[in-house]
C-alpha cells in the first residue's frame, strides 16, 4: 500500500475545517484498549475529561470495560475525523445506543442523524468508522 503525505496534495484535495457541510467526510480511528487503560490508570481526570457520565456508566457496567472505552474513545476520534476536526472537543462527542444496539452520535448535545457510526472491539484492539453525509437532519 502507498501512502501519501496530505500535505502533498493539492489544495482542493485536502481535508478542511467544515468538510462534513460540503457534502460529507470520513472518518476511521483504531486504538490499542492497552493504552486507553494505562492512560486512565495514569491520569485519572481522563475518562471525565473524555467522557459524558453516561458513557462511563456504561462501561463500567460491563465486565471487562476497557474495550469499551477503547471504542468510544475510537468513535470520538472517527467523528471528528469526519466532521473535518472543526470546533467540536472530544467531550462534545457523545456515543449513544438506540434500543436495537446500535450506535449514534450526539454533537453538542444535539443527535446528528446525518452521521453513520460503526464500532467494533476484540480485547486488544477497538475501532470505529464514522461518514457524515453533510446533510444534517
Amino acid at each position: 500500500m502507498t501512502w501519501t503525505n496530505p500535505a502533498t496534495l493539492p489544495k482542493a484535495s485536502r481535508w478542511s475545517k467544515g468538510r462534513a457541510g460540503r457534502g460529507g467526510g470520513l472518518g476511521l480511528d483504531i486504538v490499542e484498549v492497552s493504552r486507553i487503560k494505562t492512560v486512565a490508570r495514569r491520569t485519572p481526570l481522563f475518562l471525565s475529561r473524555v467522557f459524558a457520565p453516561e458513557e462511563i456508566r456504561y462501561c463500567r457496567a460491563k465486565k471487562k470495560p476497557w474495550p469499551h472505552f477503547a471504542a468510544r474513545f475510537a468513535a470520538k476520534e472517527a467523528v471528528w475525523k469526519a466532521l473535518g476536526h472543526g470546533g467540536v472537543a472530544l467531550k462534545d462527542i457523545r456515543v449513544e445506543r438506540d434500543v436495537l444496539g446500535r450506535p449514534y452520535v450526539l454533537v453538542q448535545g444535539r443527535v446528528r442523524r446525518d452521521l453513520e457510526l460503526s464500532l467494533t472491539h476484540t480485547e486488544r484492539y477497538a475501532a470505529a468508522v464514522a461518514l457524515a453525509s453533510g446533510n444534517s437532519r
